[in-house]
């Protein structure tokens, strides 16, 4: 069994750009489960978001707390199939379809990216596609330290002779070649137990996608990415982060600080329990601390199972304080992120949040202060008829999943006989072509 070990996740086949197809996204995080199934119609082009060949019609979706889960990473296989199963089935009801396979999220298993610089001597001449798969191939498995898997192997550029900023080498000719290329690795763990659990509920993985990239593809327009922007995915368990600069993704990090753990701090902090703690945030959770708050009460539950024990009050200004201290350290964690990435180099770029822990109130203007850069909130953008749920940077990464196949051919993919993946079932390798079986 070589597993996912130094090699690639499951990755997705070109779409055609005139073909519709249906495609389910599948996004476990730490807090919920989102599962969303749609037609990806092909569509004339849109200014702000050329990339997109296809536009993404909802059929189906569902979200649910998660289960068995923490800081991204699976930690109770059987609890979280349940949840996966109860997801999907939901969407299924919705949508009227059966799923077969999932495009699936990973935000756990400490999620690095790195730019790569593969070079090799042209035998014949001129720049073959066999060439360009060679030396890729040969930089990614360079890049890949054991017990890690690559989830991305994205070329952002190519050099002849020593010649940056070739857009397409092939056919060029050159007594030497290299890419600069952005991959990106996750701990080979963590991606096996969540193709693990999705393959227990008799899905197949179509393809693997690290989470900031995918809320890139979801809340950034073109004209963004070009200019350059930090996309910063702030989940329940972990908080990634996606780089862009000159319109490609250069680079990704995070860590496993998010929204759960300033939930412990307010349950800590007043006593809660963790369900009233999280109430509170949602329903009060402030970074702004304004005249009035210092004033105003309110009575929290006390913990424990004694009914009778006195409700607590506190004021709105000792939650406020509690949420920010944790949102600060969150932040000061992306601007050492930012420091020692290729976003440092670019004064212009911005940065964008999703994820459910970037809705909390005053958070855009605590990031600005913290990273010293423009923030606003990012939310899915071309999507015909969302629910309105669905609509909020909660729901990013499964709509950027959607987006995703679009994006496939950019990537870099192992021929299928050096990609040994096997996860003990005949899971993704036996049906690999297959979309989602195609009922229309």
């Amino acid at each position: 069994m070589t597993g996912l070990d130094r090699n690639q996740t499951p990755k997705t086949r070109p779409m055609s750009q005139k073909r519709t197809a249906l495609v389910a996204s599948l996004d476990i995080g730490t807090s919920k489960i989102a599962c969303m199934i749609a037609r990806l119609k092909p569509c004339p082009p849109n200014e702000a978001l050329r990339g997109r060949s296809h536009a993404v019609e909802l059929i189906g979706y569902s979200q649910i707390q998660s289960r068995g889960v923490k800081a991204g990473a699976v930690v109770d296989l059987a609890e979280c199939e349940q949840a996966v199963r109860q997801a999907v089935a939901l969407a299924e009801r919705m949508a009227k379809v059966r799923v077969e396979s999932v495009l699936l999220s990973v935000s756990g298993g400490r999620l690095q990216g790195q730019l790569i610089e593969a070079a090799a001597d042209i035998k014949g001449g001129a720049v073959t596609s066999a060439d360009v798969s060679r030396i890729t191939s040969t930089g990614m498995r360079h890049a890949t330290a054991e017990g890690r898997t690559v989830l991305h192997a994205l070329p952002v550029g190519y050099a002849l002779d020593g010649v940056k900023g070739i857009r397409d080498p092939r056919g060029m000719v050159a007594r030497q070649f290299g890419v600069d290329m952005n991959v990106v690795t996750s701990e080979a763990t963590a991606a096996k137990n969540l193709m693990l659990v999705v393959e227990r509920c008799h899905l197949n993985v179509e393809a693997m996608a690290a989470s900031p990239y995918v809320a890139g593809l979801s809340v950034l327009t073109d004209d963004e990415a070009d200019i350059g922007a930090a996309v910063v995915e702030m989940g329940a368990g972990t908080t990634t982060i996606a780089t862009y600069s000159g319109g490609r993704f250069v680079h990704a990090g995070g860590f496993a600080v998010g929204g759960q753990h300033i939930t412990m701090d307010l349950a800590r902090g007043l006593s809660a329990c963790i369900a009233d703690a999280e109430r509170i945030k949602t329903l009060y959770g402030t970074v702004l601390t304004g005249g009035s708050d210092a004033r105003e009460l309110m009575s929290v539950p006390a913990a424990g199972d004694n009914e009778r024990d006195a409700p607590q009050i506190v004021s709105r200004a000792t939650i406020a304080n509690i949420v920010r201290h944790r949102a600060e350290e969150i932040f000061e964690m992306v601007r050492d992120r930012l420091a020692d990435s290729p976003f440092a180099a670019e004064p212009r770029a911005r940065v964008v949040l999703s994820g459910g822990a970037s809705q909390l109130a005053g958070i855009p203007e605590l990031a600005t202060r913290i990273l010293g850069r423009p923030v606003r909130i990012g939310r899915p953008l071309g999507f015909g008829r969302l629910p309105n749920e669905a609509k909020s940077a909660s729901f990013a990464v499964p709509t950027g999943l959607l987006v995703y196949p679009q994006y496939a051919h950019l990537e870099h993919v192992e021929p299928r006989h050096t990609r040994q993946l096997r996860t003990g079932t005949d899971g993704y390798f036996g049906k690999v072509g297959r979309w989602l079986r195609e009922g229309f």
